[in-house]
């Protein structure tokens, strides 16, 4: 069951609540200061279906050109910032539609209020980026004054563990890493609440995966706000996408979750790609076709590891939301295609095609990719 969260509006995308969508989010790679190259990039996302792109604001420069992009661009527009609150402060004057604060480099409450009180008059939420990269030490982060959101929770932590921050660092029950991030997130959160700000989204990303779904399965039941999920550095497409896969799929089949955002060492175009692959495979979004392909045996008669090549090429210009089966051999073949939206079954150099569960033709090999197309473009 999908867990329920207050919803908020990143620039018109509404994230959490009980029925909207999961978004799909990336982040850009180049220098912010550079609004052409920045503007290019994020133009390529949009084509590939992003829906929220955050940009590093390292500078006050950085900040600076936000304004630019942000006029220039159609999708909300995020900022990251790390150490310098200055640096928030500019970007909700330049009209970003969101600010990720790092609750591990800027701990100073005084500063985060300040910021707070920044982000309710421009109308926009924050989203608390907890990342185990960048975790304040254990017993230095701090407590909003007037609120317990955090020392209600880390008695929670204590219940659940049998053990508090002052456990021993191994062994059961012990206070893990898992824990302090969960912490570290409630510390912030505390501060958030005590200035009555709730347009909160929140994220705990490690590259370990069981660290990151131990820190979301703990938050969880403890707040009523959305979570972003990430598993963060998580690597090339390959390694990376696979890891993502594992790490999101598992918290996404759980029902836990809002938004995405796949971090790969590559084109951010690539996170977009697989962040909708992956929502695709839990039937939680859809997004253009999706190909089943046979990965073929001694059985084919036909090459059909070729032929799901050049069908996956060709499907990229497709917008519309397809099953599109690619099958080699006559045991799973029929069934398979004809099980999807548009589908072929290849055997002894001929081809079955399949819509909607029934035949519509018999095709040479060397005609399977041209009919099967023919198939797909009519929708």
């Amino acid at each position: 069951m999908k867990r329920v969260t207050r919803e908020v509006s990143v620039g018109g995308v509404k994230i959490g609540g009980r029925n909207n969508p999961i978004a799909v989010q990336s982040m850009t790679t180049g220098d912010t200061r550079d609004v052409e190259g920045t503007v290019s990039e994020i133009a390529g996302l949009e084509e590939a279906g992003c829906e929220i792109v955050r940009v590093a604001v390292p500078d006050m420069v950085a900040a600076e050109a936000l304004g630019q992009i942000k006029r220039r661009i159609n999708m909300p527009l995020v900022a990251d910032i790390h150490f310098h609150h200055e640096l928030a402060l500019e970007s909700v004057r330049q009209g970003v539609d969101m600010l990720r604060l790092n609750p591990g480099n800027i701990r100073d409450e005084t500063k985060v209020r300040e910021v707070v009180g920044a982000a309710r008059k421009a109308g926009i939420p924050i989203r608390i980026g907890v990342n185990f990269g960048s975790l304040p030490p254990v017993g230095k982060i701090g407590m909003a004054r007037g609120g317990s959101r955090l020392q209600d929770g880390v008695n929670q932590l204590a219940k659940s563990n049998d053990a508090g921050p002052g456990a021993s660092e191994s062994g059961a029950g012990a206070y893990t890493v898992a824990d302090h991030m969960v912490a570290t997130a409630l510390w912030e959160i505390g501060i958030l609440e005590a200035l009555d700000f709730e347009d909160i989204k929140i994220s705990l990303k490690a590259f370990d995966v069981p660290t990151t779904v131990d820190a979301y399965r703990k938050l969880a039941p403890l707040v009523p706000y959305p979570f972003h999920l990430g598993i963060t550095e998580a690597g090339t497409p390959y390694s990376g996408g696979i890891r993502s896969a594992v790490g999101l799929g598992i918290l996404l089949f759980e029902g836990i979750g809002d938004t995405i955002r796949v971090s790969l060492a590559g084109d951010s175009r690539e996170e977009v790609k697989t962040g909708f692959e992956i929502l695709k495979s839990l039937n939680l979004r859809s997004n253009g076709p999706t190909l089943l392909a046979c990965p073929s045996c001694g059985r084919a008669d036909v090459d059909v590891l070729k032929l799901a090549a050049e069908v996956d090429e060709a499907l990229k210009g497709v917008k519309t939301d397809l099953k599109v089966a690619v099958m080699g051999c006559e045991v799973n073949g029929p069934g398979e295609a004809k099980d999807a939206d548009i589908g072929i079954a290849g055997g002894n150099g001929r081809a079955v095609i399949f819509r909607k569960g029934k035949k519509t033709k018999i095709v040479p090999e060397s005609e399977m990719l041209s009919a099967l197309m023919a198939e797909v473009n009519r929708g």
